[in-house]
């Protein structure tokens, strides 16, 4: 019989869900060559590949054979074909804006382990989705939000949480509706860069955020009185700000995070807390042009009485820090481990923290490809964000059932 690729699911799977990759009918002991690929939605390619020896009645099965070396990856690795994923334009970084389609993977399997691809004996395309049949997808124009929310099939209410990405700006979906085939009525919120939102905003003002939390309150099919609040980045300070100043918050995962007010002056009522300050003096730029920012901003825990810092103390909520350790845009790590020191002085145990080692500031669900290098979002400069491809491949998959299970634990109890 000739070479098939066989995926487990069939045709189509969730992205941030595992997939089974088999090829059948090759020869005893075959050496192949495999070559994943897929195109984002600016058609950029990403691909990795990987070599393989057929086991004695002619299948490879990536579940129990182990890559062998001069591939993406090497070792037991089922996931490796898609975890390893690298753009073919340097720098590029994969972004998906529409939830509703998916992105095709395709697969090839070539003969023997040349430098160049040998013949072609099999390919086949796969589906990764980002909605289970039964979500709802439903944008959001109440009043000043502008959103995207997600409700899971099944029986209302569901537990909510509202999804806040970092100084991008603009609106991400990705993350929120991957969290609403878990059971999350998820709220994807925009805050400035998108729509009628301001473009460059000089300030940033929590009343705004307050209308989104008061919006999913108030939502029939969102579980009542509690809600958590899942941020990333500049998303995760405004979280912890939300948490501090807001009510009926019970749960804040806040990841690579910093724990002080950065880039705008964060208003609110009567209150501002100005953005620390940011000393591009202590840039340091590599012989490739790029950036290490690693030290641009103020050390908030060594200045007393430092007016940036958020007013944790204050946050009743339960608190999930996820922090890279390799993250050379935010000190993440440092931040969560100092800012806990200072809820235990004060008599509280509301926090646990996820480290992860060659994990950069790039943080995504699971299978999202690795981004070391980005746009600094304040300096504009290509700046180094850290990680390493297989630490982070297994930061991802260990610490997303870990944010399911926490808002689930919090935000369902009785």
């Amino acid at each position: 019989t000739a070479p098939a690729v066989r995926f487990s699911p069939a045709a189509r799977s969730l992205f941030d869900e595992p997939l089974g990759i088999a090829v059948q009918g090759l020869g005893p002991r075959q050496p192949v060559t495999l070559r994943a690929s897929l195109r984002d939605e600016a058609g950029e390619r990403f691909e990795a590949s990987a070599r393989y020896e057929a086991e004695e009645s002619g299948e490879l099965d990536l579940a129990r054979s182990p890559a062998l070396p001069g591939g993406s990856f090497n070792g037991l690795e089922p996931m490796g074909l898609l975890w390893a994923l690298q753009p073919q334009k340097p720098f590029w970084c994969m972004v998906k804006r529409d939830v509703q389609t998916p992105l095709r993977l395709q697969l090839e399997v070539f003969e023997g382990h040349g430098p160049l691809p040998g013949r072609l004996l099999a390919q086949a395309q796969h589906e990764r989705i980002f909605l289970r049949d039964g979500v709802q997808r439903v944008p959001v124009r109440e009043g000043r939000i502008r959103a995207t929310l997600f409700l899971p099939p099944g029986e209302a209410p569901f537990p909510g949480i509202i999804d806040i990405h970092g100084l991008e700006g603009g609106l991400f979906e990705h993350r929120a509706s991957l969290l609403a085939n878990h059971g999350f009525a998820t709220l994807a919120l925009a805050y400035y860069h998108y729509e009628d939102l301001p473009q460059n905003p000089t300030e940033l003002h929590l009343e705004y955020f307050e209308e989104a939390v008061n919006y999913m309150l108030q939502h029939p099919q969102v579980k009542r009185p509690r809600l958590g609040l899942l941020g990333y980045s500049k998303g995760g300070e405004l979280c912890l700000a939300m948490a501090a100043f807001l009510k009926n918050i019970t749960a804040v995962a806040a990841i690579n995070s910093p724990v002080t007010v950065t880039a705008f002056p964060l208003c609110y009522k009567d209150k501002i807390i100005p953005p620390t300050p940011l000393h591009e003096e202590h840039v340091i730029v590599n012989h490739s042009n790029v950036f290490d920012c690693s030290n641009v901003l103020d050390d908030p825990f060594q200045v007393p009485a430092h007016q940036s810092l958020i007013p944790v103390e204050k946050i009743e909520a339960n608190l999930l820090f996820i922090a890279g350790q390799d993250d050379t845009l935010i000190q993440s790590e440092y931040f969560a481990i100092e800012i806990c020191k200072r809820l235990q002085a004060q008599g509280k145990n509301n926090f646990q923290i996820l480290s992860y080692p060659g994990t950069g500031h790039c943080f995504d669900p699971p299978f999202f490809p690795l981004n070391t290098i980005g746009k600094h979002p304040i300096l504009l400069k290509r700046t180094i964000l850290g990680g390493k491809l297989k630490a982070y491949s297994k930061a991802q998959v260990q610490a997303w059932p870990k944010i399911q299970a926490f808002f689930n634990k919090y935000l369902n109890e009785k």
